[in-house]
C-alpha cells in the first residue's frame, strides 16, 4: 500500500521538494553577482587604464567567485523551473546540494592554489607593492562583506526545534511536531555561496594583516604565511560542505535520531518495524519507506495517522504485512 502526506484518496502526489524561502535565496544569490560582476569589471579596466597588474588580478580573482555564485544561481533557478517535471522522480530538491557539492571541489581547488602560490613565495620571495595591494585587499574585504550581508540576512535559520519525546499512543491526537532539523533543513547550495564570500572575505582580513606586517616590521614572510593559513581555513570548510553534500547525494540517514523516533512510533503498540529507508528530497523535506509487520487489522493510513507528526516527512510510502 502507498500513501503519503496529502492523504490516502490523493490520486497525484506533490512532488515539490524546495527549501523554504528558494524564490528569495535564488534573488540574493543574482543580486550579489551583479555586485561581484560591476566590482570586477571596475578592477580590471582600472588595472589597465592605471597600468596596475595587481588590480587586474584582483579583478580576475573575483571572477572565479562570481562564476560559483552563478552556479549557485542557476541551481536555484533550473530547480524552480522544473519543480513540476515528471522526469525527476523525487523532485529537484536536491540540485542545491549537487551544486554545493561542485562549488566545494572548486573551493577545495582554490585553496590548494593559494596554498602552492604562498609556499612558492617563501622559497622564492616577490616584491610587495603595499601603496598598491592594501588598499585592494581593503576593497575585496568590503565587497564580501556586503555579499554575505545580502546573501545571508533574513535567511531562515537551520530550523532546529530540539528533539522532541513525547509519544502518543493508543491513537490519541498528536500534538506536537517533529520537523526537519540539522542538516537535514539547511540549504547546501546557499551555504556554499555564504562559504565563498566568507572564504575570500577571511583571505582578505590575513592578506591585510600580513601586508601591515610585513610593511611594518620588514617580515615578508608574513604575506605568505597569511595566504597559507587562509588555503588552511578554506580547505577546512571545504571538507566539510563536500561531506554533508556527498552524504545527501548517495542518500545516507540526514537524522538518525527522526529514525529512532519514527521506529518508537511505529513499534509504541507491539507492532514490528520490519524496514526503514529516510533519506533527503530537499532542503526540510525527507522521505521514507516504512515496512511494517502487525498481527492486528490495520492498513496503511493507520500508520500514515500515526506519523503524521512528522511535518518534514513530505513523502512517505507505507507498506504494511500481517502476521498470523
Amino acid at each position: 500500500m502507498i500513501d503519503d502526506n496529502n492523504g490516502a484518496a490523493a490520486v497525484f502526489h506533490n512532488h515539490v521538494f524546495l527549501g523554504e524561502g528558494h524564490e528569495r535565496s535564488e534573488r540574493k544569490t543574482w543580486a550579489v553577482i551583479w555586485l561581484c560582476g560591476i566590482m570586477m569589471v571596475a578592477e580590471i579596466v582600472g588595472g589597465l587604464l592605471f597600468g596596475s597588474i595587481a588590480l587586474v588580478a584582483d579583478g580576475l580573482h573575483m571572477s572565479t567567485h562570481a562564476g560559483a555564485l552563478l552556479l549557485a544561481a542557476l541551481a536555484y533557478s533550473y530547480a524552480r523551473k522544473h519543480a513540476h517535471n515528471p522526469a525527476f522522480t523525487f523532485g529537484t530538491g536536491k540540485l542545491g546540494d549537487l551544486a554545493g557539492f561542485t562549488s566545494a571541489i572548486v573551493l577545495a581547488m582554490i585553496a590548494l592554489l593559494i596554498g602552492y602560490e604562498a609556499v612558492s613565495r617563501i622559497f622564492a620571495p616577490v616584491p610587495i607593492h603595499f601603496a598598491e595591494a592594501i588598499p585592494i585587499a581593503c576593497l575585496g574585504l568590503a565587497v564580501n562583506v556586503a555579499s554575505a550581508w545580502l546573501l545571508s540576512g533574513g535567511e531562515p535559520h537551520d530550523h532546529d526545534h530540539g528533539p522532541h519525546h513525547g509519544h502518543a499512543h493508543d491513537g490519541h491526537h498528536h500534538d506536537e511536531h517533529e520537523h526537519a532539523h540539522g542538516s537535514a533543513a539547511r540549504d547546501n547550495n546557499m551555504r556554499a555561496a555564504v562559504i565563498h564570500v566568507m572564504a575570500d572575505a577571511a583571505v582578505s582580513v590575513l592578506v591585510i594583516a600580513g601586508l601591515l606586517l610585513a610593511r611594518g616590521f620588514g617580515w615578508l614572510w608574513m604575506d605568505p604565511l597569511a595566504g597559507i593559513i587562509g588555503a588552511c581555513v578554506i580547505a577546512s570548510w571545504s571538507y566539510a560542505l563536500i561531506r554533508d553534500t556527498a552524504a545527501i547525494l548517495l542518500d545516507m540517514n540526514p537524522d538518525k535520531g527522526m529514525a529512532n523516533r519514527l521506529r518508537e512510533e511505529v513499534e509504541a503498540d507491539g507492532d514490528t518495524l520490519a524496514d526503514l529507508h529516510l533519506w533527503r528530497l530537499g532542503p526540510g523535506h525527507l522521505g521514507a519507506i516504512v515496512s511494517v509487520i502487525t498481527s492486528k487489522g490495520r492498513d496503511a493510513d493507520y500508520y500514515r495517522a500515526r506519523l503524521a507528526r512528522f511535518k518534514s516527512l513530505s513523502h512517505l510510502t507505507v507498506e504494511v504485512g500481517h502476521r498470523p
